[in-house]
C-alpha cells in the first residue's frame, strides 16, 4: 500500500444453488488466489454463500443454519489472509431474514451490511424473502451465535489502521441502481472505496448499462468502486448470470472481466488521489465537516500489511494524448474548436478584422495560423485580415523558412517577411554585446526583437497580436520573458507539446488539401527548436529544444501528474519509471525530473503575467484561473525528496 495504492480484486467464484459447503470452498479459493496475487480487499457476489437464486428455500432451516456455519468456516479458512474480505450471506435478526455483506478480516467477522434496496419486480422476488435494511440507516450490533456482537447497519465504515485514508463501506446489488444510493451517504461519511456485492442477472444490453452506473457512481462520488456480480453457477428456471466483475476510479474503469469470462477483475485503487481530488472540490461536502465519521455511522478498524503495492494498472505515459485514433481525432476536434471559437470571442468583442502572427515553421506557429485561419472562418472573415509573419535571423534554416511561406500561401493569408539580423546586430553595438558570444542574450535580443516586429505590425494595422507558446513551454518557463512570453491572445497557453504535434497532424489528415497537408507533415517532422543559435554547417537545425530542457513526453507526463494529480514527487517518478520502462531508464527520468522541479518553481513569474488564452484541458497554469502560485515559491522540499531515490 505504498504510493497511497491498494490492489483491490472483484472475484466470481464458481457455485451452485443451495451447496453452502461447495459454495464456501470454492469462495475460499477465490479469496485465496486473490491474496496470493497481492490483493488487500476481496469482494465476492450477493449471497455466494447460499446462491442467490434459491428462492423458497430461503425459508429453509436447513439452508440458513449451512450459511451461518459456512460464514465461520470461511473466516476460519481466511484467517490467516492479510486482505478485508466481503462476501454475501443470508442473516436471521430479530425473527427477520436480510440480504447481507459480511466483512471480515484475519478471521474476524467485523459487520453485517444488509440491503437496502430490496427489489421485488420483474424477475426478482426478493422482498418475499429479504427484509429492507433498518430504517433509520442507523447501525446496531447483532450476536452471531458464538457470543461475538458485531455492527449491523447500513452505515458502517471499516478504516484500515495502517492507511488511514482508506475507509471502506458497501452497498448490494439494487442500492446502485435505487434513486439514492446508501454509496452517496458512505462517500460523504468519508468512504473512499465503496464495494458492492451483487447478483445482476444477464439481459441484452444490460451489461454496458450496468458499467454506465457503476463508472458514473465512482466519478460522482470521487471514489474507487469495487462491482463483482454472480456467475453462470446460479443460472436457473428462466435467469442467466453473466459474471460481470468492474473496478473504477473517479469515473474510469480499471479492470473489467467481461460477461461469461473469467470472473476476476483486479488492479489498484489510488487511494491518495481520491483524497486529494476531494480535497480540492469545494463541492464535495463531508456530513461533518472536520471528521471522516458521518452522523449515525460506525466505524470500525481492520488491519493489514503496508508492502510495496505491485502495480497492474495502467498508467498512460501520454495522459494529455488518447491512445485510441478515433478518441484522438476527437479530442484534437474538441481542442481545435475551442481554441478557435475563444479566439472568435476575442476578435468579434473587439471589433478586430486582423490578426497578426509570427510564424517560424515550426509546430507551434503553425497551430497557432491554424487556429487562426479557423476563427476567421468561423467569423465570415477574409483570410487577407491575417498577416503571417516570417523573421528569419541568424539560427534560421531553408526548410523552416521554406514550410512558414509555403503554408502562408496554401491557406491564403497575407504573408510578409521581415529581417531581424540587421536589427539585432545594431541592439548588439547598443547594448555592448559581442555577437560571437551565444548566450542568453545572444538568443533573447532576436526573440523580444520579433515580437517588437509583430506588436508594432499589429498596432499599424489596427490588428491583434495572436501567441503561439504552448502549456509545456509555459510550464518549463522555456520563454523569453515579454518576448515570444507575450501576446494579445495566447491561443496555445492551454495546449500540452505532446497535444499539439496530434493537433497539427488532425488538420493534416482533414484538411482535404493536398498541398496544406503536404507542407503540415513536413512540419511535423522538422525537430522543435526555437533556431536562435546559427545553422549547422549544412543547413540543419543546430539548436534542439530537448536536448537541452529534456524531452517533452517526460515533462508532460510530470506536467499532469503535479498539477492534476497533486502527486509527491517520489510518486511521480514511480510512476514515470512504470509508465516509461521500455523508452527511458530511471536514471534519465529522475534527471529529467529535477530539471522539471527546478524550472517550474524558478519560472512562475512568468505565468503569473501570462495574456488571455482559452483553458482547453484540466491542466492549465492561467494565474486567474488554474494555477495561484506564488512567483517566488522555493523547491527545496520537493528537490529533497527526488534526492534521497
Amino acid at each position: 500500500m505504498q504510493d497511497g495504492f491498494v490492489k483491490v480484486s472483484a472475484r466470481t467464484p464458481e457455485v451452485r444453488v443451495a451447496d453452502v459447503v461447495y459454495n464456501v470452498e470454492q469462495c475460499i479459493r477465490q479469496v485465496r488466489d486473490a491474496c496470493d496475487d497481492g490483493a488487500k480487499i476481496v469482494v465476492l457476489p450477493e449471497l455466494c454463500i447460499t446462491g442467490y437464486t434459491c428462492e423458497d428455500l430461503f425459508w429453509q432451516d436447513a439452508l440458513l443454519d449451512a450459511a451461518q456455519r459456512g460464514l465461520y468456516a470461511f473466516a476460519e479458512q481466511t484467517s490467516s489472509l492479510d486482505a478485508l474480505v466481503f462476501i454475501g450471506v443470508p442473516w436471521r435478526v430479530n425473527g427477520k431474514l436480510y440480504n447481507c455483506a459480511a466483512a471480515l478480516c484475519g478471521g474476524e467477522i467485523l459487520a453485517l451490511i444488509p440491503k437496502t434496496h430490496v427489489p421485488n419486480y420483474n424477475e426478482f422476488y426478493e422482498r418475499r424473502h429479504f427484509e429492507p435494511a433498518p430504517q433509520p440507516c442507523d447501525y446496531d450490533f447483532v450476536d452471531m451465535g458464538q457470543e461475538e456482537l458485531v455492527p449491523f447497519g447500513t452505515n458502517v465504515l471499516l478504516r484500515c489502521s495502517s492507511m488511514p485514508d482508506l475507509v471502506v463501506a458497501a452497498e448490494i446489488c439494487e442500492d446502485l441502481w435505487a434513486p439514492n444510493p446508501p454509496s452517496v451517504g458512505h462517500a460523504m461519511a468519508g468512504a473512499t472505496v465503496i464495494v458492492n456485492l451483487s447478483a445482476s442477472n444477464a439481459l441484452v444490453g444490460k451489461a454496458a448499462y450496468r458499467r454506465q452506473l457503476m463508472v458514473g457512481q465512482s466519478a460522482r462520488l470521487v471514489c474507487g468502486y469495487v462491482y463483482t456480480s454472480a456467475g453462470w453457477g446460479e443460472s436457473t428456471t428462466d435467469v442467466v448470470f453473466a459474471g460481470h466483475d468492474m473496478i473504477a476510479e473517479n469515473g474510469t474503469m480499471l479492470a473489467e472481466s467481461a460477461p461469461f469470462a473469467s470472473g476476476n477483475a483486479t488492479s489498484e485503487i489510488d487511494v491518495s488521489a481520491i483524497v486529494a481530488e476531494r480535497m480540492r472540490m469545494t463541492t464535495f461536502k463531508t456530513t461533518r465537516p472536520g471528521s471522516a465519521e458521518g452522523p449515525g455511522y460506525f466505524e470500525v478498524e481492520f488491519s493489514i500489511g503496508r508492502e510495496k503495492t505491485r502495480l497492474t494498472r495502467h498508467v498512460d505515459p501520454h495522459p494529455f494524448v488518447p491512445a485510441d485514433g478515433a478518441e484522438r481525432d476527437a479530442r484534437c476536434e474538441d481542442v481545435f474548436t475551442i481554441q478557435a471559437w475563444g479566439l472568435a470571442k476575442r476578435l468579434e468583442h473587439t471589433h478586430c478584422s486582423c490578426a497578426v502572427v509570427g510564424v517560424s515553421g515550426g509546430l507551434d506557429s503553425t497551430l497557432a495560423l491554424l487556429v487562426t485561419v479557423r476563427a476567421f472562418d468561423l467569423l465570415g472573415l477574409d483570410r487577407s485580415g491575417i498577416i503571417a509573419v516570417t523573421m528569419p535571423g541568424f539560427g534560421t534554416t531553408d526548410r523552416t523558412h521554406g514550410n512558414a511561406t509555403t503554408l502562408s500561401d496554401a491557406l491564403g493569408v497575407q504573408l510578409r517577411e521581415v529581417s531581424i539580423v540587421a536589427a539585432v546586430r545594431q541592439h548588439f553595438a547598443d547594448i555592448g554585446h559581442d555577437e560571437s558570444v551565444h548566450d542568453v542574450t545572444y538568443e533573447n535580443c532576436q526573440a523580444r526583437e520579433r515580437t517588437q516586429i509583430i506588436m508594432d505590425i499589429a498596432n499599424k494595422e489596427g490588428g491583434m497580436v495572436i501567441g503561439t507558446g504552448d502549456l509545456s513551454e509555459l510550464a518549463l518557463g522555456w520563454a523569453t520573458y515579454n518576448g515570444d512570453h507575450m501576446s494579445m491572445y495566447g491561443v496555445n497557453g492551454g495546449v500540452p507539446k505532446t497535444l499539439v504535434r496530434h493537433l497539427v497532424r488532425y488538420v493534416a489528415d482533414t484538411c482535404g488539401n493536398d498541398a496544406e497537408a503536404d507542407i503540415l507533415y513536413d512540419v511535423l517532422d522538422t525537430p522543435v527548436s526555437p533556431e536562435l543559435l546559427p545553422a549547422n554547417a549544412d543547413g540543419t537545425i543546430a539548436q534542439q529544444t530537448e536536448d537541452l530542457v529534456g524531452p517533452y513526453e517526460l515533462h508532460d507526463f510530470f506536467l499532469y501528474q503535479v498539477l492534476r494529480r497533486g502527486f509527491t514527487p517520489r510518486k511521480v517518478y514511480r510512476l514515470a519509471c512504470y509508465a516509461f520502462a521500455d523508452a527511458y531508464d530511471k536514471a534519465t527520468i529522475l534527471t529529467w525530473l529535477k530539471v522539471f522541479y527546478r524550472r517550474f518553481f524558478a519560472q512562475q513569474f512568468k505565468r503569473s503575467c501570462l495574456p488571455d488564452g482559452p483553458k482547453v484541458g484540466s491542466v492549465a497554469v492561467s494565474p486567474r484561473g488554474d494555477l495561484r502560485m506564488p512567483s517566488d515559491a522555493c523547491a527545496t522540499l520537493w528537490l529533497a525528496e527526488l534526492q534521497g531515490l
